[in-house]
């Protein structure tokens, strides 16, 4: 069922503001700094505080980079990519060492491959390792079976600006392997920042190394970030 908004349990914007704070690798003075507060006071939001004052609110999600209603989790089961185009938008590609730059460490993207019945989409919590995709799956599914044959996939992630209609994709191309138990399997489970958000069950551990990464940003003319 889907929850309204307004509905929210109580702590969930604390919640969410910890998580970003933390995504940002940011501690509670830069954080208090940037919103013109005290560590204390972030601290009192993320912990017990259900809704600070619309002014404040503003100046937190100011500080965390991003906006009101993703902090209060608001645009949280909406598709994205509703908004217009920007004035004058481009197209630019991006170079190898940028699309790893954004891959980043980890995250939730996506691995396309072909099934028995067409082309299929799995979400994966992956991690970067020496510049392979990490993801683990459950040994009986349907993405265990395939990987394990050294198929070719794609993985796919991408970040959208809603508020200036401008963002960027990457994909990287290549064929998988299963790691079994042993010194490799145990230095990329401890190099892995998130479990499967799907739950347990999921001991897999699947290595991606790409053959082709490329990707591709579209730029919207004075939005943050351009210098035109």
């Amino acid at each position: 069922m889907t929850r309204t908004v307004g509905s929210h349990a109580a702590g969930d914007l604390g919640r969410r503001a910890a998580a970003r704070r933390a995504a940002l690798g940011l501690s509670l003075e830069e954080v208090a700094e940037r919103a013109g507060s005290t560590p204390s006071y972030i601290a009192y939001v993320e912990e017990k505080v259900p809704a600070p004052g619309p002014a404040f609110l503003v100046r937190l999600a100011d500080a965390l980079d991003t906006t009101v209603q993703d902090l209060a989790g608001f645009t949280a089961d909406q598709p994205h990519g509703g908004a217009p185009a920007g004035r004058h938008p481009r197209m630019e590609e991006l170079g190898e060492a940028e699309c790893w730059a954004l891959l980043d460490d980890h995250g939730v993207g996506r691995i396309a491959m072909t099934g028995k019945d067409g082309p299929e989409v799995f979400p994966v919590n992956y991690q970067v390792v020496d510049r392979k995709v990490v993801f683990m799956t459950a040994a009986g599914s349907h993405l265990a079976r395939t990987t394990a044959t050294g198929a070719e996939v794609a993985f796919e992630l991408d970040r959208l600006d809603e508020a200036f209609s401008q963002g960027w994709s990457v994909l990287a191309v290549g064929r998988t392997r299963q790691v079994p138990d042993g010194p490799e399997s145990a230095e990329l489970r401890d190099a892995v920042h998130s479990t499967p958000w799907a739950g347990e069950g999921r001991e897999t551990l699947v290595v991606l190394s790409p053959d082709r990464v490329t990707g591709r940003r579209v730029v919207v003319p004075g939005a943050p970030g351009t210098t035109d």
